[in-house]
């Protein structure tokens, strides 16, 4: 894999960081601020949603910069962003600055993607995929524990102070390994299509996208809580099984990469089918503290183990079409599945069937993605190479 795949793995580090790692605050967040927990779990769902919002405007907007400045640009606004969220003196400052920092996310991922399957050959295309996503793998494993630590020590202001000086390195190692490409990641027509929009293949590689990640985040918005009420782990151990989760993630991710170099199809069926199972074991499993501990480790390999099958699923989809703009897009779409999932964790927790439950709640959204993809498939068996296929 060359440097500049590594590079962009960097980028990816810094953003899984901010991303993720509120989830490891949220206790600390809600009493700082006096709010309830089900709240502070939107702030996981408001930086989802501008991601959402600013993946496909910046993907359009940036069509025609090269991808090197897109890049680096994405990297300057989520350093700022992380400033903003360390200085933030109310929950709605605090949500703003969270947006800001999203508007990079999306449109980071959806060219870094486009870039780095450029990067390699064709049957390699999903493991650079992975190779990039890895940054958020080892946020996760490293970043995440290590920002939940620094928070519940040092006030929860302090992490992000460390995410913004994550960020800053980012933006060196970016300019210094990414190549000076000499063309943009989207031709300028192809930047501002809506075919890519109105293709029946696209739409429902997206709505899978959602279902997967809705069912990851109904559970790990509230993982903390979780851990510390359903299972009775102090809020000291939450930290160390994180690590688990992070552990979870690169493995799954790397896995899933390597099976959809060998079978799409295959590799995306059995990720969604194999999330589905251990959200419902969950269910059943997350009063035995060791058994707890593990099954959060497999959650994170389930659920990162569909990220390059669906990745690579929505480029060949749309091929020709605008990758970027259809990766990005996708980009949108795993954080469209965040915020819904913490959405719908929330509304479960406060008025369905509490905390305990939150698992099995969780399970119906894989179980519908699985039903879906079967469709599309048998469907992209039955079409003919070069029918449009609009919805």
């Amino acid at each position: 894999m060359p440097l500049a795949l590594y590079a962009l793995t960097a980028g990816a580090f810094g953003i899984g960081v901010t991303e993720f790692v509120i989830m490891g605050l949220l206790i600390d967040v809600s009493r700082d601020l006096g709010i309830s927990i089900a709240t502070a779990g939107l702030l996981i769902s408001g930086y989802a949603l501008g991601v959402v919002v600013g993946a496909p405007v910046l993907t359009a907007f940036s069509g025609r910069l090269k991808p090197r400045t897109t890049l680096l640009m994405l990297m300057v606004i989520f350093t700022i962003g992380n400033i903003a969220c360390a200085l933030a003196p109310s929950f709605e400052a605090l949500m703003v600055a969270r947006l800001v920092t999203a508007l990079a996310h999306g449109t980071f991922f959806g060219v870094g993607s486009v870039v780095a399957t450029g990067l390699v050959p064709e049957d390699r295309r999903a493991s650079a995929i992975a190779v990039m996503f890895t940054g958020l793998t080892v946020a996760n494993i490293a970043g995440v524990p290590f920002g939940t630590w620094l928070g519940q020590e040092y006030g929860w202001r302090m992490t992000f102070w460390a995410v913004a000086v994550v960020g800053v390195i980012a933006v060196a190692v970016l300019a210094i390994f990414l190549p000076k490409e000499e063309t943009s990641a989207n031709k300028p027509e192809e930047a501002g299509s809506l075919s890519v929009l109105l293709s029946e293949p696209v739409v429902t590689s997206l709505a899978m996208t959602v279902l997967g990640f809705a069912a990851v985040f109904a559970v790990f918005t509230f993982i903390a809580p979780i851990l510390t009420q359903i299972s009775g782990f102090s809020e000291a151990a939450v930290s160390p099984i994180l690590l688990l989760f992070g552990g979870g993630l690169i493995v799954g991710n790397l896995l899933g990469g390597r099976l959809a170099d060998r079978n799409l199809d295959r590799a995306l069926l059995m990720s969604l089918g194999a999330l589905g199972v251990v959200l419902i074991a969950m269910e059943f499993l997350m009063g035995i503290q060791p058994v707890a501990a593990a099954m959060v480790g497999l959650l994170g390999a389930a659920g990162f183990a569909t990220v390059a099958p669906l990745q690579l699923r929505i480029l060949q989809k749309a091929e020709g079409m605008g990758q970027a703009l259809a990766s990005s897009l996708n980009i949108a779409a795993f954080n469209l599945g965040n915020a819904i999932g913490a959405w719908v964790g929330g509304l479960s927790i406060d008025n369905g069937p509490g905390l305990a439950h939150l698992p099995l709640v969780a399970a119906i959204f894989p179980v519908a993605g699985l039903l879906l993809a079967v469709i599309a498939m048998r469907r992209d068996a039955r079409r003919p190479a070069a029918e449009p296929a609009h919805v």
